[in-house]
């Protein structure tokens, strides 16, 4: 698992640590069973406190993204496929409304924009 961590990030690092691999799950990247590596062992690879992982992995739990076994370690969960679509668009969504919120600070207009969108959509076909 590749997690890459900013220090010039305004999000904590449990958050980025979690939302990567939230995303991960989410894209597929990561599957249902699969074993994340120990909140030790992540804290190590990535030089940060066992704390800061542990947040990270009990968020996630909480979400419903991962299930964690005493002794034996944390796992994908299962997920059920309406929402990790709805999951899907919701993210597709909150990306398109950075655009949309960029786009008006930059007076492009709505036609621009759509014309962008549809050049980029065709293009990775």
């Amino acid at each position: 698992m590749n997690i890459l961590l900013s220090n010039a990030s305004q999000e904590p690092i449990y958050a980025q640590i979690k939302n990567q691999i939230k995303q991960s799950i989410l894209r597929g990247e990561l599957a249902e069973g699969d074993p994340l590596p120990s909140m030790r062992k992540l804290a190590k690879e990535l030089q940060i406190s066992v704390i800061t992982t542990k947040r990270a992995y009990e968020e996630l739990e909480r979400d419903g993204f991962i299930i964690s076994y005493v002794g034996k370690g944390s796992f994908v969960a299962g997920q059920n496929t309406d929402l990790i679509q709805e999951r899907r668009l919701q993210m597709v969504e909150q990306s398109l409304a950075e655009i949309v919120k960029e786009s008006k600070n930059l007076d492009i207009s709505l036609q621009q924009l759509q014309e962008i969108l549809a050049m980029l959509y065709e293009e990775e076909e």
